[in-house]
C-alpha cells in the first residue's frame, strides 16, 4: 500500500469523523443535514478506495442524493430552521476550518500535478457482476422489508406535509 493511498485513506476517514461530529453538534437542521451529506461523500470515497466501487456509487446516489434531498425538502417544508441558519457557516471557526481544508486540498492538487506517475500496464481482470447478487437478494429475500421501508418513508413525507400545512394555517 503506497504512502499516497494511506494518506488519502486516513484523510477521508478524518473528514468523515469531523463531518459526523459537526453533524450532531449543529443547531440548524439544514446545516446538520449538509454535514451529513459531507459524511456520506467521505464514506463513499472510503468505499471506493477499498475497491467497493458499487457500494461507493450507491452511497452517493441513494444516501447523499435521494434520501438527503428528501430530508432537506422535509426540513425546509416544516420550516424548522430560523433566520440564523447560515450562522453555523459564518462562524470564524468554520471559516478557519474550511480555509485549512481548502489549503490542504490545493496543496494535494499541486503536488499531484507535479508528480510523475508510473505507467501501469493494464491488467485484465475477470469481469464479475456485483450488482446481480445484491439485486437478487433485495428483490427476493428482502422484498417485504424493502417495500415496508418505502411505505414508511412515504408516510413520513405525507405526515410532514400535513404538519407543515397545519402550521401555515395557525
Amino acid at each position: 500500500m503506497s504512502l499516497l493511498y494511506q494518506f488519502h485513506f486516513y484523510l477521508f476517514g478524518l473528514l468523515a469523523v469531523a463531518s459526523s461530529i459537526l453533524f450532531i453538534t449543529r443547531k440548524s437542521p439544514v446545516a446538520a443535514a449538509l454535514w451529513l451529506v459531507s459524511t456520506m461523500f467521505a464514506l463513499a470515497a472510503e468505499y471506493i478506495m477499498l475497491d467497493a466501487q458499487f457500494v461507493g456509487a450507491i452511497q452517493v446516489l441513494v444516501y447523499a442524493g435521494a434520501i438527503m434531498v428528501v430530508f432537506l425538502f422535509v426540513v425546509m417544508l416544516l420550516n424548522l430552521g430560523s433566520a440564523d441558519i447560515a450562522a453555523d457557516f459564518r462562524e470564524n471557526k468554520v471559516r478557519l476550518g474550511a480555509g485549512a481544508v481548502g489549503i490542504v486540498l490545493l496543496a494535494m492538487l499541486l503536488s499531484l500535478s507535479n508528480l510523475r506517475l508510473p505507467v501501469i500496464e493494464p491488467v485484465t481482470v475477470r469481469e464479475t457482476n456485483v450488482v446481480a447478487p445484491v439485486a437478487e437478494a433485495l428483490f427476493t429475500e428482502h422484498l417485504l422489508a424493502f417495500e415496508v421501508t418505502s411505505i414508511l418513508l412515504l408516510a413520513a413525507l405525507v405526515g410532514a406535509v400535513v404538519l407543515a400545512k397545519r402550521r401555515g394555517r395557525a
